[in-house]
């Protein structure tokens, strides 16, 4: 992002900048793929901000206009408005935030408030925060404010928090000395919310809700040299909502995650085990708003259109065991496998299993509300049945000068039952994928890029192929061509013809063509999304 400067003084320089975005469709009936019909002829969503940066006040605001908003978001999406607006002091160490602001305590098991576009996630807080730097080796935050959720900046909850994060290596000489970092921390979140009217079903019992839920978080991690490790601990209160189907059951999350990393080579592996860690500011709301934290899904996230067409979310309620490894090496040059310009290879693999719970209690009516729910069995270990795994394989080889290539080989499991995106009456969808990506630079101006994949399954609409042409004339213009062809049931194709403009600040996308209906996923949550059949315009300006 380009900065503007302006110098009040010449020690003190004011700098501004900003952005304006607009996602803009023109939407046309399609029977064919399930699109439309749509109550208006244009649709989008746009933003506006400014921001002020200066050596001890910052200040910005957003203006967003969704009154009509791209097709797929939740329906309390739509509006417009003043969204955003902060002022910041700084000074010696200590800064004061007023106003629109996110965090994140450690990996967000239990604080977590932050923008993503795509999804239709800003769960930022309005309120105070206070950040304080001033002592060596010593990190400390408070914070307290009511959350938004799309245009409702609800009163009746508020959301407290407090973190530390002491350093140890800035009062331990031998960590120093031998080039070791130790971090200790740890978080307090409480949510207050106004009481309200739930009745167990059928029955005149009304619950006895909580006005306060408590979240505890502990962690540390070490590193040195390539070595890295990270052990987190979370922990949440009483918090009946529809999430948990109103139970009064507590809920954790642990986290153990150690990474190698050094010239041509790293590797890396992840546990979680978490339940019933939904943790929201308004207890009746679903979906994937006005969540407090964040649960990320330990899934290799896909960038290839194929291999992303079965995205798995993170089981807030029920919980789940989750692994995650990774695996890469440089084969240097001139050896066997790397060739002239060196070979690198990529292994990814996710195993994400149920809990085994203990048959829960026998609640009025039948109902499971107000009780503690299906609690988890005593074995900690214990796994039920899999809910996703991914296992891809990828290597990206230089053939010469101008011509790179990547292949890829994915083999994948979703549970449907679990993950739900799928409306056939299928458990299990089993998947094995072929991606071949190539890059031809004919000098710094001009490069063609195309892909190849193919997707073979027998559930769900069975075999997909996916083919795209793109030429680019740097840093200016780029062309593309794209087909997605369900081959195996249907027979339908998903074209998309685009052409990009970037000149200075400016980016402008024109585009048209079909999309098939699925989920955009990100951090564990997703969003599902409609076919879609018309004309796009994607503009961002930064200044």
């Amino acid at each position: 992002m380009t900065l503007s400067a302006v110098n009040v003084r010449a020690d003190y320089p004011v700098a501004v900048h900003g952005s304006v975005q607009a996602d803009i469709v023109f939407p046309e009936t399609d029977n064919s793929i399930g699109a439309g019909p749509y109550d208006h002829k244009i649709l989008f969503n746009t933003y506006a901000d400014v921001n002020m940066a200066s050596r001890y006040v910052d200040a910005g605001l957003r203006a967003e206009f969704m009154k009509w908003p791209l097709p797929g978001y939740e329906e309390d999406f739509a509006g417009w408005g003043l969204s955003n607006f902060y002022v910041k002091g700084k000074y010696k160490g200590f800064e004061l935030t007023g106003g629109d602001f996110y965090e994140q305590f450690g990996s967000g098991f239990i604080l977590r408030t932050y923008e993503d576009r795509a999804l239709g996630i800003d769960n930022a807080i309005r309120g105070g925060r206070l950040n304080v730097n001033a002592v060596k080796g010593l990190r400390l935050t408070l914070l307290g404010g009511v959350q938004r959720r799309y245009w409702d900046w609800s009163k009746h909850s508020q959301v407290y928090g407090a973190n530390a994060e002491v350093y140890m290596h800035d009062y331990l000489s031998a960590l120093s000395e031998r080039n070791a970092t130790w971090m200790i921390g740890a978080s307090y979140v409480l949510k207050h919310e106004r009481d309200e009217m739930i009745l167990v079903p059928g029955t005149t019992y009304r619950l006895n809700l909580p006005k306060s839920v408590n979240a505890l978080d502990v962690r540390s991690s070490f590193n040195k040299g390539p070595w890295n490790v990270l052990a987190e601990f979370a922990w949440k209160g009483q918090d009946p909502s529809f999430d948990n189907d109103y139970t009064y059951g507590t809920g954790t999350a642990y986290l153990l995650s150690g990474s190698y990393s050094k010239k041509g080579i790293s590797a890396m592996l992840q546990a979680k085990r978490s339940y019933n860690m939904a943790f929201r500011s308004q207890r009746h709301v679903d979906g994937i708003s006005a969540f407090i934290n964040n649960m990320p899904a330990f899934t290799y996230t896909h960038t290839y259109s194929l291999p992303a067409l079965y995205p798995y979310a993170t089981q807030y309620g029920p919980g789940e065991w989750a692994y995650q490894g990774s695996f890469s090496y440089l084969f240097p040059r001139k050896s066997k496998l790397g060739g002239k310009y060196g070979t690198k290879l990529t292994v990814n693999a996710n195993y994400v299993s149920s809990l085994v719970h203990k048959d829960a209690p026998a609640g009025l009516n039948g109902s499971i509300m107000g009780t503690n729910g299906a609690r988890p069995v005593d074995n900690f270990f214990a796994m039920g049945a899999c809910n996703y795994y991914d296992i891809n394989v990828q290597v990206e080889k230089r053939f010469s000068a101008p011509l790179t290539m990547t292949f890829m080989y994915m083999n994948q499991l979703f549970n449907n039952e679990v993950g739900k995106i799928v409306e056939k009456d299928e458990k299990y969808i089993r998947t094995n994928i072929l991606v071949a990506d190539a890059k031809y630079r004919f000098n710094r101006k001009y490069t063609l890029r195309g892909e190849l994949q193919y997707l073979f399954t027998k559930q769900d609409q069975k075999d997909w192929a996916y083919g795209l042409l793109e030429f680019s004339w740097a840093p200016y213009l780029m062309f593309s061509a794209s087909d997605m062809w369900n081959c195996g049931d249907t027979g339908t194709h998903y074209y998309m013809f685009g052409v990009t403009g970037s000149y200075r600040n400016n980016r402008l996308m024109l585009s048209y063509g079909r999309t098939r209906a699925g989920f955009d996923c990100s951090g564990g949550l997703c969003r599902p999304v409609p076919a879609m059949h018309g004309f796009k315009i994607n503009y961002t300006y930064n200044f």
